[in-house]
């Protein structure tokens, strides 16, 4: 923190000094702006390469950094409205109009103004990612013989093979291709699967992200009910049977948001319901690197108990390393897997060899699995003392489900309350939550919000956050 703090002091300096040259005059060397301001020579060449992509600077190899000359003024803004048209004309004869509405994801991507508690957050804090191991990883990768030249289409074999290890059952390396994250792994999916217009069953509640990825595909997200064991085996069979949807989208292992694991007695018979409905169901193992120190031994993924290519798997590092860690995979049997495989040729050739090479070099480093236990550990103390704040300080609050992995609690608010509001004035108050309304297809049943202790810098951060949650609720309810 300290390096990002000295980066961006000595990019404001030399900001602020640039008018002392006249455009293409050459700023001092990199040694002399050293020892000017007593920083590393790193220092000054990040502060120099944010200043090159301000366009304020320009580098030169072998010559040094020279003031920019200033672009040319623009003399008309142009004229943009016809856009609207065209636009509305491209969707008048879809049967299900695409709509692509982000609001639901950048809820959890979007960062919150500095010295506001971050309860909405998607990932691990800084602190409990693996820093120093990634970065390790991908400096070894870089090095690797053929590191950058074209990998195979499908990923590296070494990686699709510790994928396939990872789910098991009779899923092997030639049943995997590497994604460029969950996301995107799940839209290859839910475009080779589905036609537009066509319904496609999803939990209710489930990550709106998820829901975004089908209407923006033109898809009709229809809401199968989750309860604390995961979601309902009569109601999915129902609406299959009242649908005619061939897909069915789900989070067997602490679904997102209520942290629910799908029973034992249930996961046969959603295979069972979904291949009498000759459809497939997608599994989104999304957090099964982030378990939590007291849980047992962890179900198999469904994919490991598919005789019969039912099931697509997506699983994904990104959650149990950083955002911008984004490998992930696929796994399907039979035909539908050389759909897959095509789609994600055409929408992105391939994942890039460098983050492939770094994925394998990191999952076989010893950094991984002391890594994924002190993640572990930590979880489970950020779960408990947020747990505990919220009994303590805003016991109005139900939480009818305490997940043992994942990184977050989904809370019910007392009938009535305005969802909305409270997310407002919590964010007056210093701490930012996510509303529980984009997790629904239709209308929710009650009120809700999700609050995330991963983002965090720390349990203490926790207990201020609950603090200032409760002072909103005390607000809005009042």
């Amino acid at each position: 923190m300290q390096e990002r703090s000295s980066v961006g002091d000595l990019a404001n300096q030399l900001r602020q000094e640039l008018n002392r040259y006249s455009p293409g005059g050459k700023l001092p060397s990199s040694r002399a702006l050293v020892e000017r301001f007593h920083v590393s020579p790193v220092t000054v060449s990040r502060a120099l390469a944010q200043l090159a992509a301000e366009g304020l600077v320009v580098t030169r190899p072998g010559a040094g950094a020279f003031r920019a000359r200033p672009r040319a003024a623009v003399t008309s803004t142009g004229d943009t409205s016809w856009q609207e048209v065209a636009l509305s004309a491209d969707t008048a004869a879809e049967v299900v109009p695409r709509t692509v509405d982000a609001s639901g994801v950048l809820a959890s991507l979007a960062a919150p103004p500095p010295g506001v508690v971050e309860f909405n957050g998607g990932y691990l804090h800084p602190s409990l990612q693996p820093e120093r191991a990634m970065g390790a990883a991908l400096s070894r990768a870089g090095r690797r013989p053929g590191a950058w030249s074209r990998p195979p289409m499908e990923g590296l074999p070494e990686l699709r093979e510790w994928f396939a290890r990872g789910i098991g059952g009779a899923i092997g390396a030639a049943e995997v291709l590497v994604a460029a994250g969950g996301q995107s792994a799940l839209t290859t999916a839910l475009r080779a699967l589905a036609p537009p217009g066509a319904p496609v069953l999803v939990e209710s509640p489930t990550y709106p992200g998820m829901l975004a990825i089908a209407r923006a595909a033109g898809l009709r997200p229809v809401p199968v009910p989750v309860d604390a064991d995961g979601v309902k085996p009569e109601l999915l069979a129902d609406a299959f049977r009242a649908s005619g949807a061939r897909v069915f989208v789900c989070q067997p292992l602490f679904q997102n948001p209520t942290g629910a694991v799908l029973a034992p007695d249930r996961r046969g018979e959603v295979l069972r319901i979904a291949r009498d409905a000759g459809a497939f169901v997608v599994e989104d193992d999304f957090v099964r690197r982030l378990v939590h120190e007291d849980a047992g031994p962890l179900p198999r993924p469904l994919a490991a108990e598919d005789p019969d290519g039912v099931v697509v798997h997506v699983g994904s590092l990104t959650k149990a390393t950083s955002p911008s860690f984004r490998v992930s995979a696929l796994a399907a049997r039979g035909p539908v897997l050389e759909r897959l495989r095509a789609i994600q040729v055409v929408d992105t050739f391939f994942v890039p060899r460098p983050l492939q090479e770094a994925a394998l070099e990191l999952v076989g480093s010893p950094a991984w699995p002391r890594h994924l236990r002190a993640v572990s550990a930590e979880l489970k103390a950020r779960r408990d003392t947020m747990t505990a704040a919220l009994r303590l300080r805003l016991p109005e609050l139900t939480l009818p489900h305490i997940p043992f992995g994942g990184y977050h609690l989904w809370a019910g608010l007392p009938d009535g309350t305005d969802e909305s509001a409270l997310v407002a004035a919590a964010l007056r108050a210093g701490v930012a939550v996510t509303p529980g309304r984009p997790y629904y297809s239709a209308e929710p049943p009650a009120p809700r919000i999700r609050l995330s202790f991963a983002a965090v810098a720390g349990t203490e951060e926790i207990t201020q956050g609950v603090r200032r949650l409760a002072a909103a609720y005390d607000e809005v309810r009042a």
